[in-house]
């Protein structure tokens, strides 16, 4: 593999990692509905601020958020909605293995 292909594969790796916490798929799922600010989603996710801050910055660094400052606040959004094609995906997979282990159990 070149070097090229390798940082290209490592840089899908840093997404999926983004990707690879509850918490941070359901801030995605929720910045799919709307911009919201930290404080919303602190309120929401019952974690305190910085927690919150720590997870918002690991999906920055992804490039798969981004925020913008209104008065004190940050609001974020989804840099790239199509993510949420991966969460069909991720969907998809959950049923076939459900209906794949419920045929097993008869």
């Amino acid at each position: 593999m070149d070097n090229v292909t390798l940082a290209r594969y490592e840089a899908r790796a840093q997404i999926a990692k983004a990707l690879a916490h509850s918490t941070r798929l359901f801030i995605i799922d929720e910045l799919s509905r709307r911009d919201i600010c930290v404080c919303d989603l602190t309120e929401m996710i019952g974690a305190d601020i910085s927690t919150v801050s720590k997870h918002l910055t690991i999906l920055k660094s992804a490039g798969l958020v981004q925020g913008r400052k209104h008065g004190a606040q940050i609001f974020y959004r989804l840099r790239c909605p199509c993510v949420l094609g991966f969460f069909g995906c991720m969907e998809s997979v959950l049923k076939s293995v459900a209906e794949g282990n419920a045929c097993c159990v008869a």
